[in-house]
């Protein structure tokens, strides 16, 4: 069982910087790929970023490739969401997610099992 929690949200305007966090509870945090995904009002949840358990690889949507960095630090079982150049069509609700059972990074939210509670981003122009 992994419980995660974000946090790091919250109003800035447009070429701004946020770093979002999830922290992760469970003794597999380690072994899991994470991912962030994010969802607009009225819109799918969307794909953003995921990293495998090692960190060595990471994957990123093309609208924020270049602008934000995924990363993770499996000794604080922790995830993070660097965002920069931040734009008023990143506004959204941002998850953090888990899957266990896969072996590396993947894009599609199906393949993880667990999530948080979501973290707000709102990115005023």
């Amino acid at each position: 069982q992994v419980q995660l929690v974000e946090s790091g949200g919250g109003l800035v305007q447009a070429g701004d910087s946020l770093r979002l966090s999830c922290a992760a509870s469970g003794r597999t945090f380690s072994s899991n790929v994470m991912g962030w995904f994010r969802q607009a009002p009225g819109k799918e949840r969307e794909f953003v970023a995921t990293i495998s358990w090692s960190g060595a690889n990471t994957y990123y949507a093309d609208s924020v490739k270049g602008r934000f960095t995924i990363s993770r630090d499996n000794a604080k079982n922790t995830v993070y969401l660097h965002m920069n150049s931040l734009k008023p069509e990143d506004t959204a609700v941002y998850f953090c997610a888990a899957a266990s059972y896969v072996r590396d990074i993947q894009t599609s939210p199906h393949l993880y099992d667990y999530w948080g509670q979501g973290t707000q981003v709102t990115v005023s122009s």
